[in-house]
């Protein structure tokens, strides 16, 4: 199905100190209560079954030092926030909507000097996942809660749309928004606004929908009631932009005009759940483009829907095709009333739709079976000045 996790959810910020060499702490590890001391760890108890004591082994021992370690160096929050000053992060609207303020630094840039779509995705990733982090809500996981942690469950992304208006230049301070809302019974929706902290203008917009999965059986899940609990407190209304008409995106076939085979993974590609990020996948989607377009045209929207997952031992191949549909009569039909819409957005400001053009892309996983689909796409470029 899908494949990204990343991110997920709230905000709230929290303080907890580091442990001291010299605190005792307690914890369990398969049912097995541990103290340590001095950062040595002594068992003390372990399961009973009957009148049999089953010891824990060394290398438990060892594993829990490590893992208590790793989490005194993160400092994980257990409480939420309201003010993260190595982030420059802080909790707004009602306590429960993030905000970051970052600037573009000179490896985000292109020869244009202008941030990367490739910096933009990171952006969002990143304070999403800060926005849980100061919540006080992170598990053990990627972006998850410590309900979704015990209940052996991930987040996945099914759908993103971003809508670049301007992209942010070299040096720039920006103020970066995330929150998340309801999507359906069992999904969350998360947006994002950035804009220029020097002229307020909202520059770019996004938004993403996430389900939840078994991290063991790869199954699509329900959301338990316990998760629910956990993170509708932080749910709110507001959309960084609205889709009159959700696009539908067509599966294209093996007779696309660009293509681009034998891609695969590189170990700097994976993430945390050891799959590949979301950021490469558009990476791959984008290179299938010709050059050529590359240098008259800018992407200013793009939209994907996740299918599944891509491993390290995938081999990918990317496809596009450019729409041949005049970009106008797609869009016609669309109420131009509303600024956060797409069509408001590509018509403002004297811009005219014959200034736009859109592909459509597919990646998928290649192999001796037949072809599985990872992400369908559709990007929209607007020409250069």
């Amino acid at each position: 199905m899908n494949a990204l996790y990343n991110l997920a959810l709230c905000p709230t910020p929290c303080s907890h100190s580091t442990p001291k060499h010299n605190t005792k702490w307690k914890t369990e590890v398969n049912g097995t209560a541990t103290v340590a001391l001095k950062g040595k760890a002594l068992s003390r108890a372990s399961s009973v079954t009957g009148k049999q004591r089953r010891i824990v082994s060394a290398a438990s021992v060892t594993e829990l030092t490590r893992v208590s370690e790793t989490k005194g160096r993160q400092n994980i929050p257990t409480e939420k926030q309201l003010v993260d000053p190595f982030r420059q992060g802080i909790i707004t609207e009602g306590g429960v909507r993030y905000r970051q303020t970052v600037v573009i630094r000179s490896y985000e840039v292109g020869a244009d000097k202008t941030a990367t779509l490739e910096s933009i995705l990171n952006l969002l990733q990143e304070t999403a996942l800060n926005h849980v982090w100061v919540s006080g809500l992170l598990g053990d996981g990627f972006g998850a809660t410590h309900g979704m942690v015990r209940n052996n469950l991930i987040w996945v992304v099914t759908r993103m749309q971003v809508q670049v208006d301007e992209y942010p230049i070299w040096g720039e301070v920006m103020e970066v928004d995330t929150w998340v809302g309801a999507s359906g019974k069992n999904g969350m929706r998360r947006d994002w606004l950035i804009r220029s902290d020097v002229t307020g203008e909202v520059l770019v917009r996004a938004t993403s929908t996430w389900v939840m999965m078994n991290q063991q059986t790869r199954r699509l899940s329900k959301m338990p009631e316990v998760v629910r609990a956990e993170i509708s407190p932080w749910f709110i209304e507001n959309k960084a932009f609205e889709e009159e008409i959700p696009e539908k995106i067509y599966k294209l076939d093996t007779n696309a005009k660009f293509t681009n085979s034998n891609l695969k993974p590189k170990r700097s590609d994976l993430d945390m759940n050891h799959h590949v990020n979301n950021v490469k996948y558009v990476n791959w989607m984008l290179e299938t483009i010709p050059h050529k377009f590359l240098e008259n045209y800018q992407l200013t929207r793009m939209t994907l829907e996740y299918r599944r997952e891509c491993s390290s031992s995938d081999v990918v191949e990317s496809l596009c095709k450019p729409e041949e549909e005049k970009f106008e009569e797609r869009h016609q039909d669309r109420n131009v009333d509303n600024g956060d819409s797409l069509a408001s957005a590509l018509f403002q400001d004297g811009n005219h739709s014959k200034s736009f053009k859109a592909y459509t892309h597919l990646l998928q996983i290649t192999g001796d079976k037949e072809s599985q689909e990872i992400v369908r796409g559709r990007t929209i470029w607007r020409r250069k000045l």
